[in-house]
């Protein structure tokens, strides 16, 4: 609880700060930007966080989401229906997860090493499948685009984009699940201490696995309403350094990297912090070039901050 609340206060802070600077920061129309984004990014880093609560890793989610993203308006323009197209794409990340689950845990690859592989060749796949050309849904498909651009209006000119509601309901039940459930306590256990887990009967390469599988799933579900989005997809481009955004709210959101802590709704709260932090570099005419060095200072904060706190732990304890 103590690292959610500081990391909210984190962003309460970066918002602060920036609306005292440039008021049109929390107009309604750059409100619903973020959270429209926050929401998307959101959606990743919770995949993200069940495998790092795991102890594990996975470089590969900006590649699938290129993939999907590919995928998804080629499918569409060879005459699919959107709801097969749709299933088609996710079932596709539910296996990729399967993939790197079976890798890892059967044949003891490290995750590092199949991830990264992962991210070559999966963003490698997108731009074959597609001939490295741009894919697009058209006018056709805008029902469609509204699971990703789609608003509700509220009051005072402001409206809920659609996938914020997305988040909530993904987030409720990835909470629920991690905290609720046998499987979740399983996940976390494994993640704090392998060996003892095992002994306790906890089905260790099953829940690396289901790990996986949620993680890729998410990005899938990201990949969707990404390309939705943007409704044109670059597949040399789309989703670029994704799992960096992803990584980075996990670990601003209470997730330690050894494994065994995070929190739902703390890493929702970290893909704010990252999302508000770029609006704010766009916002105050801070050069963009700095986006990746700022995210890189974030990350690095976030682990030299969950070492000097598991030391001072370790201290106290003795």
């Amino acid at each position: 609880m103590k690292k959610i609340l500081g990391i909210f206060g984190l962003l309460v802070a970066v918002f602060a700060l920036t609306w005292a600077i440039e008021p049109k920061f929390a107009s309604a129309y750059n409100l619903q930007n973020i959270i429209r984004w926050t929401s998307l990014f959101g959606i990743i880093s919770i995949g993200a966080a069940f495998v790092i609560i795991t102890g594990g890793i996975d470089l590969s989610i900006g590649s699938l989401i290129g993939l999907v993203g590919c995928t998804l308006p080629l499918l569409l323009s060879a005459g699919y229906p959107p709801l097969v197209s749709i299933g088609a794409v996710f079932a596709l990340s539910l296996c990729v997860g399967l993939l790197h689950g079976l890798l890892i845990t059967r044949v003891h690859l490290q995750p590092f090493v199949v991830t990264l592989c992962g991210l070559l060749l999966y963003r490698g796949l997108g731009r074959w499948i597609t001939h490295d050309q741009v894919q697009g849904f058209g006018s056709s498909y805008e029902p469609l685009r509204a699971l990703a651009i789609g608003k509700i209006a509220l009051f005072g000119g402001f409206s809920l984009p659609i996938p914020f509601l997305i988040l909530v309901g993904l987030g409720l039940a990835a909470a629920a699940f991690l905290n609720r459930t046998i499987w979740g306590r399983y996940l976390l256990a494994l993640g704090r201490n392998e060996e003892a887990a095992r002994y306790s009967g906890v089905p260790i390469e099953r829940m690396k696995i289901l790990a996986y599988i949620i993680c890729s799933g998410t990005a899938g579900l990201g990949g969707i309403l990404f390309a939705l989005d943007v409704n044109s997809v670059q597949p040399a481009s789309q989703g670029n350094f994704y799992e960096l955004y992803a990584i980075a709210a996990a670990v601003l959101g209470g997730c330690s990297l050894r494994g065994g802590e995070g929190s739902i709704l703390g890493v929702i709260i970290g893909a704010a912090v990252m999302r508000v932090l770029y609006n704010a570099i766009n916002v105050l005419g801070i050069p963009t070039q700095l986006e990746f060095a700022i995210i890189g200072i974030v990350i690095l904060t976030g682990v030299i901050a969950d070492e000097l706190i598991r030391r001072v732990a370790a201290r106290r304890s003795t």
